[in-house]
């Protein structure tokens, strides 16, 4: 009888083991300090899970962005936007009708390079104004004029909606550069999350219509696949502010075709061509995986590849330099790798 008591025990706490493990895997890093007060803001500002509710409810959400302003006001400091910059609301033409875009503009004489950057939010909300953060450091840091774009959104203007608009918008800025100050000839394209995808769909169409191409792509985190078997959307399925549940919901209201490589580039038969890329990733991110694999298929593909991941921080950490240290230099990272594909591109 003792005997098998004991062999019970052992088997509970086997069991007990293996639950505590698989609890483990299913756990997101830890979080540095400086980003975790982030998080407790967010957290502190109420918002619902986005999977539970509706698009034009999930864009009253309080946002990363937020919870920035309300680490800067508790720490005494301004959350007003860095100076240094100026910005020039404009609306031009797309396939759907207009859209708009944003020019911030560094202090210097200029012509400056140019990047058009897009936004994330998953295809379905947010906009530049929420994301103003990165285009305002970018411009400033890089010393160019950053275009953003606020491209046309899921579910009420589906897939390929959002591309054609990039598309678009990244055609204009090379007809336009000259009247904004900017040269034409070193116009790069950039973004975060669902914009990184943005970024580099553009590059890929604008090769297959050999049309002029982006003298480089800058791939904050990106949106390049759907797979959700990935080791990072494993460990990262529970991870804030960016989870398991909330890609599928994006997902399901952009209802791209998962096999078309302008909604997923990795599906891309061939990535040949393309322009260099730089490609950062955050440890605490669903789509850390993916990111890795895409800068992996650039590489294979003979595209030249500058990738980082950062440690301790979330998906939506870019942007937060004047919170959280490792995004001061993520941005600075972005910024050098622009200076120098325009320095490289310069006629």
């Amino acid at each position: 009888m003792k005997k098998a008591l004991l062999v019970s025990s052992v088997t509970v706490a086997a069991l007990m083991g293996a639950v505590t493990l698989a609890q483990a895997v299913d756990q997101p890093p830890k979080a540095d300090p400086a980003m975790q007060k982030v998080l407790d803001a967010l957290a502190s500002l109420g918002g619902k899970p986005i999977e539970s509710l509706t698009p034009v409810e999930a864009r009253k959400q309080p946002t990363p962005a937020d919870a920035v302003k309300k680490v800067l006001t508790g720490m005494g400091k301004s959350s007003a936007p860095e100076a240094d910059v100026t910005v020039k609301d404009m609306m031009i033409a797309g396939p759907l009708g207009n859209f708009p875009i944003h020019i911030f503009t560094p202090e210097g004489k200029g012509p400056f390079p140019v990047m058009v950057y897009f936004h994330g939010g998953g295809f379905v909300f947010a906009d530049t104004k929420t994301y103003e953060a990165s285009p305002r450091a970018l411009a400033k840091m890089a010393k160019a004029i950053t275009v953003s774009v606020d491209y046309h959104q899921a579910p009420e203007n589906k897939f390929p909606a959002a591309p054609n608009d990039a598309y678009a918008a990244y055609t204009w800025t090379l007809e336009h550069a000259k009247e904004i100050n900017g040269d034409p000839m070193r116009v790069a394209v950039g973004g975060e999350s669902a914009g990184g995808n943005l970024a580099t769909v553009v590059s890929i169409m604008a090769r297959d219509k050999q049309a002029t191409m982006p003298v480089h792509q800058l791939l904050i985190y990106p949106v390049v696949d759907a797979d959700m078997t990935r080791p990072s959307y494993m460990t990262n399925a529970t991870a804030k502010p960016l989870n398991k549940a909330m890609m599928a919901w994006f997902f399901k209201h952009y209802a791209g075709d998962p096999t078309n490589p302008y909604a997923l580039p990795i599906k891309a038969a061939s990535l040949k061509g393309l322009p260099p890329a730089t490609i950062i990733g955050a440890e605490i991110d669903p789509l850390l995986s993916e990111g890795k694999a895409y800068a992996d298929r650039l590489k294979k593909d003979g595209v030249a590849v500058s990738y980082k991941q950062y440690m301790g921080v979330t998906h939506e950490f870019f942007g937060m330099g004047a919170v959280v240290p490792k995004a001061k230099e993520a941005e600075q990272f972005a910024a050098d790798a622009l200076k120098k594909a325009y320095a490289t591109s310069a006629h």
